[in-house]
């Protein structure tokens, strides 16, 4: 668990110039609206800023897409291709170049930089410099120029490929069109609250002639990206309070292990009185027989650590499938993580060996020797108050993993407005697109394909950043929503339900889609959201007439009921689908019979129909996935953890029950002869152990409340903490704690009770 924390706090630590790198947020409304804003800005803005404000340094502007990639006979469709500035390597100088200048790899056009395991895969052991890669459906020449160190698997950006910025052309000199991830290299690190107090009025200067319109920048730190930010870098961030939350539960194990051992260790002082009592009356000194069991204890925990760097090796494999993070053995064997794991060892083994040393080593021999001690019931309250904070910790954790799987639960199972079973996903090129409608007859041949969609984005993320406006007039209210450029179909492949109005035609595509772009009239549809902030009812919305943006007239053909269309951590947002261009996206859906079969179809005809590329589908379920990943690996962590430490915690209840019976085997051999049963003798050494666990219960449920609470309240639709998680929770460990302690008890109960008595 230590070496998961440290792995995700590491990220992006050894980039050198980290602490003077900023990520551009842009923020964005229209006639005071609300504001929408994330992680992505124009073309414009590096160029802008560096030249405008002596605070910057450089910067890079980066964006990420897939891009079919061939060399001879080999062709691949590459999910981490980056188009990257020239300054890249000047941003990111920790990115280990090892063949070309990093000055001069990226300034020109067509020009690719490959990383080590890239070229591997390519070129095998030919020197790739200078060689001819074939990019994308146009297949275009991009000569080699490079080649990179792999990217660390603690890095937020991680690619395959880098492509020269230049090789994407021209954009256009304006704020919008927003489709790059733009990092800024300050000076030094004191600069950025002046330039973030610069950023908003240099802002409202340049949009002066847009009025109503308000664009503006926060400034992230390049560090705080991974673990602290609402959106993402180029992989799906994790959270600071994930990382709380497992180190307090490897805290927590940690004082459940010392509590058992101390639990153990007094359960056999019946067995070494003597032996203490032996060595006094043979001249030791109270603190020589402190320090013989703390040197025990020392002993017990480093063959434990060992023990625990033999295991943790070898399963490391196992708990980074769990983890989803690349953890190897190597990096238990740190300096810091030895220093760390042997301070923590004597801390461990001073405190764990500390009470029962004093305990013993107080024993008075007279007594002992005599047999008096055997009755004594020194420590009984602190071995009761240790049963009940380790049973407190597993039933928090209980609580906890309990709330976690039912959040889990909800999000796979919620209605989201929308169908994602049996949904396929494809990314069409500008090839596919032109003759979009021979691909959609040639999929539909197949019975099983029920529709055939061509958006800009499917409804599992929409991210798209619009204006939304009743009127083009200079005063009139602007809204900020979320868009989505869609087709005829997209209503019936994702399953979305129109409350009122109809579907999107053929001939609305056309209308939108006219030679003279001054021409074209839209037909939008609305989500519900959409149309409350609008003042309208569903019905009323029809034939509305509203504008996306200045160049997007039309009028309201249809709503759609809301659907999440982001992650549940949001509320549902304003959403317009009109039609229009940039889509790439092929949604199919399917009846989900005969599944294998389907794929096999799909794919020949993909063969058929772009024989130049490979057949690159997925499920829209993996993309929703995608979405829940920290969740999902903090629950599969927590269930992993807490079962140890319920067992942690059994263990000290075994020790201790043995101990109960052993000081009460006279009065159980009494009972025995006075006619007791063993279920009676059973009840009666489970009895006071049942009710510290209760008592456990009572005082962990209230803290185990407040804390899922605070996690829940990171979702916008999450679920209520019922009273049942809690009752499961009580009977999962009474359970335990009866099958524990009942091994012991009805040992005791069975035994033959001449032996117990004529020992006396």
């Amino acid at each position: 668990m230590v070496l998961y924390i440290q792995h995700e706090l590491s990220y992006d630590r050894f980039q050198e110039k980290g602490d003077r790198i900023v990520r551009m947020i842009m923020k964005y409304n229209f006639n005071g609206g609300e504001a929408n804003q994330g992680n992505f800005t124009s073309a414009k803005v590096f160029p802008t800023f560096r030249r405008n404000f002596p605070e910057v340094e450089s910067g890079v502007r980066i964006s990420a897409l897939s891009r079919l990639v061939k060399y001879e006979d080999r062709l691949f469709s590459e999910k981490r291709f980056l188009y990257v500035d020239s300054t890249f390597f000047q941003v990111f100088s920790s990115f280990v170049l090892l063949k070309g200048n990093p000055k001069r790899v990226l300034d020109q056009p067509k020009v690719v930089v490959l990383t080590e395991s890239s070229a591997k895969k390519y070129f095998g052991n030919d020197d790739p410099i200078g060689k001819i890669l074939l990019i994308g459906s146009s297949q275009e020449p991009f000569q080699v120029t490079g080649i990179v160190q792999d990217c660390p698997s603690n890095s937020q950006i991680k690619f395959d490929f880098l492509g020269s910025f230049s090789s994407l052309g021209p954009h256009e000199d304006t704020y919008w069109n927003a489709n790059f991830t733009t990092y800024l290299l300050l000076k030094n690190e004191a600069s950025m609250p002046s330039l973030q107090a610069k950023t908003g009025p240099f802002m409202k200067t340049e949009m002066r002639n847009d009025p109503g319109v308000m664009i503006d920048f926060n400034l992230e730190p390049f560090f705080d990206v991974h673990l602290h930010s609402a959106f993402d870098g180029f992989e799906p961030n994790s959270s600071i309070q994930y990382l709380y939350i497992i180190g307090l539960v490897a805290f927590l194990i940690l004082m459940i292990a010392c509590f058992t051992y101390i639990n153990l260790s007094t359960s056999r002082s019946m067995e070494r009185a003597k032996e203490v009592g032996i060595r006094k009356v043979s001249g030791a000194f109270q603190g020589q027989v402190f320090w013989q069991f703390i040197t025990e204890s020392f002993v017990v925990s480093l063959l434990a650590l060992v023990l625990s760097f033999g295991f943790a090796y070898f399963l490391l494999p196992q708990f980074s499938v769990l983890a989803d993070r690349n953890l190897v053995g190597a990096q238990l064997f740190q300096p810091e993580i030895l220093l760390a794991s042997f301070g923590l060892l004597l801390v461990l083994a001073f405190l764990a060996g500390s009470y029962p040393a004093v305990l013993m080593s107080r024993f008075q021999p007279v007594q002992v020797l005599k047999g008096s001690f055997k009755n004594t019931s020194s420590g009984a309250n602190l071995r009761k108050a240790l049963i009940v904070f380790q049973f407190g910790i597993s039933v928090f954790l209980l609580v906890g993993t309990l709330v976690v799987k039912s959040q889990l639960h909800f999000i796979q199972n919620s209605r989201l407005g929308y169908d994602r079973e049996h949904v396929l996903v494809m990314t069409l090129d500008p090839k596919l697109i032109g003759k979009i409608d021979l691909v959609k007859s040639e999929l539909k041949q197949n019975p099983e394909v029920l529709a055939v969609s061509l958006a800009y984005e499917s409804p599992v993320q929409i991210k798209g950043g619009y204006g939304l406006s009743k009127s083009l007039d200079a005063n009139a209210q602007g809204w900020t929503v979320n868009a989505n450029p869609i087709d005829d179909e997209y209503i019936k492949a994702t399953g979305l339900q129109i409350v009122a109005g109809s579907d999107l035609s053929f001939q609305d595509l056309k209308d939108a889609e006219k030679e003279d772009d001054k021409k074209n009239y839209y037909h939008f549809i609305l989500n519900e959201t959409a149309c409350r902030m609008l003042g309208w009812k569903p019905e009323e919305a029809l034939g509305q007439k509203v504008f996306l943006g200045d160049s997007r007239p039309g009028e309201v053909k249809a709503v759609v009921r809301d659907f999440h269309y982001a992650s549940l951590h949001s509320k549902v947002e304003p959403l317009v689908l009109f039609p229009g261009e940039w889509r790439s996206t092929l949604i199919v859906k399917t009846t989900g019979n005969n599944l294998p079969q389907t794929l096999s179809f799909l794919e020949e005809k993909w063969k058929a129909l772009g024989s130049y590329r490979p057949f690159d589908a997925y499920f829209m379920d993996e993309t929703f996935n995608q979405l829940y990943t920290s969740e999902k690996r903090t629950g599969q962590i927590f269930s992993l953890f807490s079962g140890i430490a319920i067992l942690l915690a059994c263990l000290g209840l075994f020790g201790l029950s043995a101990y109960a019976a052993r000081q009460r085997i006279k009065e159980i051999g009494i009972r025995k002869v006075l006619g007791a049963s063993v279920a009676g003798i059973a009840l009666l050494l489970s009895r006071n152990f049942l009710k510290l666990v209760l008592i456990a219960f009572i005082i962990a449920s209230p803290l185990a409340w407040w804390a899922m609470q605070y996690w829940l309240q990171d979702f916008a639709y999450r679920i209520e903490i019922q009273w049942w998680m809690f009752a499961g929770a009580g009977l999962i460990l009474l359970i335990i704690t009866l099958l524990t302690v009942s091994i012991q008890a009805i040992k005791a109960a069975i035994s033959n009770p001449v032996k117990s008595l004529r020992t006396e």
